[in-house]
């Protein structure tokens, strides 16, 4: 029967072929039309480039054995779809008795010739007997693999993974140092197992073994496969995407570990180490740019916090990648992510420039723009130009950029009122600050951010009816879920001098917020406290904050390896400690224990020196102890650090009416200073009181008393902002 096609005659071994597979085969052979070549015409199904391809084989073969027949026959079955008939073909091959001859034909046939050896040795080119050839290692790698495929198309993934595994297991013991450049170029060998190398992770991801998948994707990597350089890109990316989106947690093993201690940890290190590879392929121009690469690249540098690599490597994005704009608007996000808002405000700002006014305006970028100016009131005048730069480019349809718009432009109208010199200016800024955040309400109206700030402006202007209605509105619509949401709740309470109900609801708050609402609510609550006349149990209090910033601070110590920036709650953890140590020492100076109030001071300083906060107590207290030079040099020194600060400026004010003579004057000019910059401090109000008291005008001394009793009667225990 096989004569027809090779020309020779072959013959099976009796205990190589059972009777049963043998009858089998030969039924087989001769219904696919290899019994004679007189038979006429192919079966339709099968092409005849692909009939032409098997013949030639068979010719070209010296022999052909039962295994080799099973493997073109069950070929010829898979290229028609018949895949439980290519199985059962498939499954008549002893692999397992196999293996051991094909391993050693690789080790033999890709055995580098020695260009030395002695005379009684026999030359290198001659293959031991009954050695298989590459061609047959070939073929019967590639009935492995059509088995592994037919497995797959009838949806037993975790079996046909298990057979693709088989053509890896066989190369790689043939090959433990990879392939030598130039192998498999006489046969398929290299290309059944290229195909091998590719199918294994996608099998193992569909049987749901995803540990699996990500062992096959590093043996790809490992060693030198001559794949293809997309080949590689592509599996490189494909293992990144599985070790990040995966869910489960694959360690490299021991002998992976070739970088020591700098090997990655995780997943999502040995996943940014890949993306970063592929990086620096897209750079070299190796490979196109894939978008997806950096889209996965920006999850996980995200996720890390290592926020300013990601916008080094969006610099490096080739020009057309992103516009102008584009990139401005993704640094700036990568920077204020990384705390650095006024790089990014930089970068935002390129945006009014001429070039760009041609463009389309970017609405992320002015939104942005305007987000970060509301974070901080110098950039409050800035803000305003990018909210407005929204409103003019954003159409009635898009409601939530409006209303966003709105909301910034309002937040930036009041920080420039409570920066305005001017009485009018005041005015006229508070009243744009509520339409403007009315306007962003009627928007969106279930959007809690905008009651939040609604009521946060009112409780500012000391609208403390409206302010305590949009606060229980915020709390209502965020379920309670919101630290900062009672803590302005709270404020108000206190403002509305409901010292006790403003202390339940910090109370109840501390159980629901989160870490750094926690320690936030602790410090009101403190104050509360002193505000109530309760001093040692303010002191416990602080103590229990002291311990949990303590507990705070270690964890940021080490996220700061990781991340090598401060973050901003990092940031905000540092200056509550700073409050806190102050407002001890302020509470031990008004009990009497100066040296306690001192060792407080020290603490506060040991964190930040150059804090006006920390400078300002330092004076309270040598004021305690009647030393006003030395206060007036300490209050000074605060004065120099930040010259607006109000508690400072009063407090300067205080001294020169102790020393009275001709210092009145000059303290009635820092007084009014302070009253221009913020017209609701009672403290300022009071001693402008003294000091037309003491010069005799008793009128004018009881409208200022009169002013600070009804400012004293609405002002909360801590500022609103």
């Amino acid at each position: 029967m096989l004569c027809a096609c090779s020309g020779e005659q072959f013959k099976f071994e009796a205990e190589d072929a059972p009777q049963s597979p043998e009858s089998l085969a030969t039924r087989d052979f001769s219904a696919s039309g290899f019994s004679s070549r007189a038979t006429g015409d192919w079966d339709s199904k099968v092409d005849d480039i692909q009939v032409d391809e098997a013949e030639s084989t068979l010719k070209e073969a010296l022999s052909l054995n039962y295994e080799e027949a099973r493997a073109l026959l069950g070929r010829l079955e898979y290229q028609r779809g018949n895949y439980d008939a290519a199985l059962q073909v498939f499954q008549g091959i002893d692999i397992v008795s196999l293996t051991p001859r094909m391993t050693r034909a690789v080790v033999e046939r890709t055995r580098p010739p020695r260009k030395h050896r002695s005379k009684g040795e026999k030359a290198d080119s001659v293959p031991p007997p009954g050695l298989m050839s590459l061609h047959s290692v070939s073929l019967l790698l590639e009935a492995i693999l059509l088995k592994a495929k037919s497995l797959e198309e009838l949806g037993h993934c975790k079996e046909a993974a298990k057979e693709c595994k088989i053509i890896l297991d066989i190369v790689e013991s043939g090959l433990p140092n990879g392939m030598p450049e130039g192998f498999g170029e006489d046969c398929k060998l290299q290309e059944m197992f290229h195909k091998a190398l590719e199918l294994l992770p996608h099998l193992w991801i569909k049987a749901g073994l995803l540990e699996e998948a990500i062992i096959a994707y590093r043996r790809a990597l490992v060693k030198p496969w001559n794949l293809d350089p997309k080949k590689v890109a592509s599996v490189q990316r494909d293992l990144a995407v599985t070790l990040l989106y995966g869910g489960v947690e694959a360690k490299l093993p021991p002998e992976l570990k070739v970088w020591g201690p700098i090997a990655p940890k995780d997943n999502v290190e040995e996943a940014i180490l890949l993306l970063l590879i592929l990086m620096e392929k897209v750079v070299s121009k190796e490979m196109e740019w894939d978008a997806e690469i950096m889209d996965h690249l920006t999850y996980a540098l995200s996720v890390t916090g290592q926020f300013e690599l990601l916008a080094e490597y969006v610099e490096q994005a080739l020009p057309g990648i992103y516009n102008r704009a584009e990139r401005w608007y993704i640094l700036a996000l990568c920077y204020s992510a990384a705390g650095q808002n006024e790089a990014a405000l930089n970068l935002l700002k390129k945006l009014f420039c001429h070039s760009e006014a041609k463009h389309r305006p970017h609405i992320p970028s002015f939104l942005l723009g305007a987000k970060l100016c509301s974070l901080d009131r110098k950039n409050a005048h800035e803000g305003i130009k990018f909210a407005r730069g929204v409103i003019k480019s954003t159409t009635s349809q898009k409601e939530h950029f409006l209303a966003e718009a709105y909301k910034f432009l309002g937040i930036c109208y009041g920080n420039v009122a409570r920066k305005s010199i001017s009485d009018t200016e005041r005015v006229f800024f508070q009243k744009e600050a509520l339409e403007s955040l009315n306007c962003a309400f009627l928007n969106e109206r279930e959007d809690p951010e905008m009651m939040y700030y609604l009521g946060l402006e009112h409780a500012v202007q000391r609208n403390v009816e409206a302010a305590f209605d949009y606060a229980i509105m915020y709390s209502d619509t965020v379920a309670g879920n919101s630290g900062r949401g009672w803590k302005l709740l709270a404020l108000i309470l206190s403002a509305d001098q409901r010292l006790k109900d403003a202390q339940s609801i910090v109370d109840f708050s501390l159980d629901e917020a989160g870490s750094m609402d926690q320690l936030e609510l602790l410090r009101l609550q403190a104050v509360l406290q002193i505000a109530q006349e309760q001093p040692k149990q303010a002191i416990g209090t602080y103590r229990i904050l002291l311990a949990m910033i303590q507990a705070q601070r270690e964890l940021h110590s080490k996220n700061f390896h990781k991340t090598k920036y401060i973050t901003s709650e990092a940031l905000s953890v540092k200056n509550l400690e700073i409050a806190t140590w102050q407002d001890l020492a302020t509470i031990y100076m008004k009990l009497g224990s100066l040296p306690d109030a001192e060792i407080c001071m020290e603490k506060a300083k040991s964190i930040e020196f150059y804090s006006p906060s920390s400078w300002h107590t330092t004076g309270m207290l040598f004021d305690a102890q009647s030393q006003y030079k030395e206060a007036l040099v300490s209050f000074s020194i605060s004065l120099a650090i930040e010259p607006d600060y109000i508690p400072s400026i009063i407090s300067t004010a205080e001294i020169l009416m102790k020393l009275g003579g001709q210092s009145m004057p000059i303290a009635r000019s820092f007084l009014m200073n302070a009253l221009r910059l913020e017209p609701t401090n009672h403290d300022a109000w009071m001693n402008l009181g003294l000091i037309s008291k003491m010069e005799g005008s008793l009128q004018q001394a009881a409208d200022y008393f009169q002013a600070a009793y009804e400012l004293k009667l609405s002002a909360p225990v801590q500022s609103f902002d």
